[in-house]
């Protein structure tokens, strides 16, 4: 997704009544028959479905979600949120629909009134009336169920009540874009700055100490002030260039807010805790003569009657795909081990959070099982891991390993099923050298 670009002085903008070409010369008049039809859509209404120009140039149908007026435009000038789009001068925000279901919210943007085919407008529709297809047609219970879970991923906590509420107050991204470091990153989804930041559309972090800003000159008059170049905090593991902080929300509660403000733009069902004290984070670094640069972090509760060893977990999007994310998890159950605890991520989890577990689980217990001789139980598993019994049994379980015979639960650890099971797990990413890690379990200070 592009950023949001900036209206400057006097562009001619979709409603004006004269548009400019490329060279400055005047076009050709709008054909009467255009112009009344834009006049009588114009300004789209929040629920309005219409086809809009995509990144891939190609018509797509999308919501409008929200609008807005352009800062310094005429009057006749709006911004618009959809579910596919996002960008200047008549603006709409626009979910990508795919009739009947809006697929996915970090594909919500500003767009251009430009980019929509007004021809293709249909009427606001009722939200009671949306359970029926496009067509019209009364839907099928399964397609019902798939908008319901659709609808609540991530957020299976949540009544009904809270949940519209929830999707109401987050619906629109308020930040497009954040520079961090050497990296401009574009977000995915909403994140509760505080008020003085609303009208922001780009903030710049420091990507040492969290603070973020409205302007590039104070980042920079900042970074000269600024004499922090890594996480604060007790670096607890080094391996090469890879560096892991333990940063107490307590002792460090600005930083620990900030880094759930920057968390929330890439987490759709994160829950933001303003109380910071109760938690620990877990920053993952990559460093150089520069200094060490966030990659990921994972945070936890101090104390967790649950027995959850992660709150949150996040590898930022320029850093994907290159094995932090399996790194984390692998690291927070290195820290269970320490501990002399089993653990187990704070739930619920996301369809992806239990797709990334469930390879770990997977990865770690069929590698013990292929090098184990003789009868091992659940027990002995979870003593060996740090992995909760039940996520053991349900993951032997989905693997189809664990059979009933002469009334028990027999794991049946056949050499060519665990290699079929651990090709298809995939690769288990980056390792934890356990000998580069010097930590001790937190305990509360008297």
């Amino acid at each position: 997704m592009g950023s949001l670009e900036t209206p400057t002085g006097s562009a001619p903008s979709a409603g004006n009544g004269k548009s400019m070409s490329v060279d400055g010369a005047d076009a050709p008049p709008e054909p009467d028959m255009s112009k009344r039809r834009r006049s009588s859509v114009l300004p789209l209404e929040v629920g309005t479905r219409v086809m809009c120009r995509w990144r891939d140039s190609k018509y797509h149908p999308v919501k409008v979600i929200e609008r807005r007026k352009v800062p310094n435009a005429i009057p006749s000038d709006y911004e618009t949120n959809s579910c596919e789009l996002k960008r200047k001068e008549s603006f709409v925000c626009v979910g990508v629909v795919f009739f009947p279901i809006r697929v996915n919210r970090r594909l919500d943007e500003w767009v251009k009134l430009d980019q929509l085919d007004l021809d293709s407008v249909e009427a606001v529709f009722d939200e009671k009336v949306e359970e029926k297809g496009a067509s019209g047609l009364k839907m099928t219970r399964h397609q019902k169920r798939k908008i319901d879970e659709t609808h609540v991923e991530g957020h299976e906590e949540l009544d009904a009540a809270s949940l519209r509420e929830h999707e109401e107050f987050t619906k629109v991204k308020n930040i497009a874009t954040i520079e961090l470091g050497r990296y401009e990153i574009e977000t995915w989804y909403f994140s509760p700055f505080p008020p003085e930041y609303n009208d922001c559309l780009r903030l710049y972090f420091c990507e040492f100490c969290l603070n973020f800003m409205k302007r590039k000159e104070q980042l920079q008059r900042h970074m000269r002030k600024c004499d922090l170049k890594h996480p604060p905090g007790d670096e607890i593991y080094r391996s090469g260039t890879l560096s892991m902080f333990e940063v107490d929300g307590k002792k460090n509660k600005v930083y620990g807010q900030n880094l759930c403000y920057l968390a929330k733009l890439f987490l759709d069902h994160k829950t933001l805790y303003y109380d910071v004290d109760l938690f620990l984070f877990y920053v993952l670094c990559e460093c150089d003569d520069r200094g060490c640069h966030m990659v990921g972090y994972f945070s936890k509760e101090k104390h967790s009657e649950e027995s959850y060893n992660l709150a949150c977990i996040l590898t930022l999007p320029p850093y994907q795909r290159k094995g932090y994310g399996k790194f984390l998890i692998a690291f927070s159950y290195e820290l269970s081990k320490k501990e002399g605890k089993v653990g187990t991520p704070e739930r619920p989890l996301s369809d992806l959070g239990l797709l990334s577990y469930r390879g770990y689980w997977t990865r770690v217990l069929l590698d013990i099982l292929k090098k184990h001789k003789g009868n091992i139980s659940i027990k002995e598993l979870s003593d060996m891991t740090a992995i909760k019994a039940e996520d053991i049994l349900t993951t032997l379980q989905s693997l189809e390993l664990i059979q009933y015979r002469k009334g028990q639960h027999v794991i049946c650890a056949d050499p060519k099923v665990l290699d079929r099971h651990l090709k298809a797990a995939g690769r288990g990413g980056l390792e934890v050298d356990v000998s580069k890690l010097i930590w001790t379990p937190y305990k509360e200070q008297s």
